[in-house]
């Protein structure tokens, strides 16, 4: 069923929250660009003059790794400042009610975190942009204290320990996290509605959440602006503007 009317994708959305026991939500890029963060694939995005470095180049090359490291802080500038949108409100209240188990997101952004969703019940299957982590020992450095000595030395920064630091995010070509895959996979099972909110459900392994949800006999619900390849299999698809239909369930300030 495809409801493109507001109204109705408010009070059907209403309808399933209220029949679940357990929620499981799922975002991607749609739920943050009315925060200013701009998606992937529109076109004449960012992204695509900032495209992420491969992750094997980012290992072999230092002149890559400087590269990355320049068009990560361009993206940053960006959106700078960027808050929480209604979706993420909205997610997060569902969370803090009970209703919602977790939120598998493919975002980097951290902004569910922003929105009061606790960082343990964010599943984050690409990683998170907003701080860096040594590949060899895993130690965490934050942003400012990264690009600071970048911007003095203009090579990309080592650890103390002598690995190399990258933006903790997932690139293209590294391995997905395994407890993060490992917990999604827990949260899909345990669902009996499962919300895919802002994805284009095209990127893989990611996008495979949604349809084993649907396998495994949870209510498929899609809210996107786009056809996705998996509204067929949908029970219910709430095409709009998501910020516009989660609004009734973000909490008033």
């Amino acid at each position: 069923m495809i409801v493109t009317s507001v109204d109705e994708a408010q009070s059907e959305l209403a309808r399933l929250f209220n029949r679940a026991r357990r929620v499981t939500g799922f975002t991607g890029a749609g739920v943050s660009t009315e925060c200013g963060i701009p998606d992937f694939r529109s076109p004449g995005s960012p992204w695509l003059r900032n495209r992420p470095i491969d992750f094997d180049l980012f290992l072999s090359d230092p002149l890559m790794r400087e590269e990355a490291w320049r068009r990560k802080f361009a993206m940053d500038d960006i959106y700078a400042g960027a808050g929480p949108g209604r979706g993420h409100r909205a997610f997060a209240q569902l969370i803090a009610e009970g209703k919602m188990g977790a939120v598998i997101t493919q975002n980097i952004d951290g902004l569910h975190q922003a929105a009061g969703a606790p960082a343990h019940k964010v599943i984050e299957l690409h990683g998170n942009g907003t701080y860096a982590k040594c590949l060899r020992c895993g130690r965490r450095y934050e942003l400012a204290d990264v690009r600071r000595e970048f911007e003095r030395t203009g090579a990309a920064p080592d650890c103390v320990c002598g690995g190399a630091i990258k933006s903790a995010t997932i690139s293209f070509g590294q391995a997905m996290p395994e407890n993060e895959v490992r917990r999604a996979h827990d949260e899909t099972d345990s669902c009996d509605l499962f919300l895919a909110v802002g994805s284009s459900l095209v990127v893989y392994p990611a996008a495979g959440f949604p349809a084993l949800a649907k396998r495994r006999g949870a209510t498929l619900a899609i809210i996107n602006r786009e056809e996705t390849p998996l509204d067929d299999m949908a029970d219910f698809v709430l095409r709009g503007d998501i910020g516009t239909i989660l609004e009734p369930f973000v909490p008033s300030a």
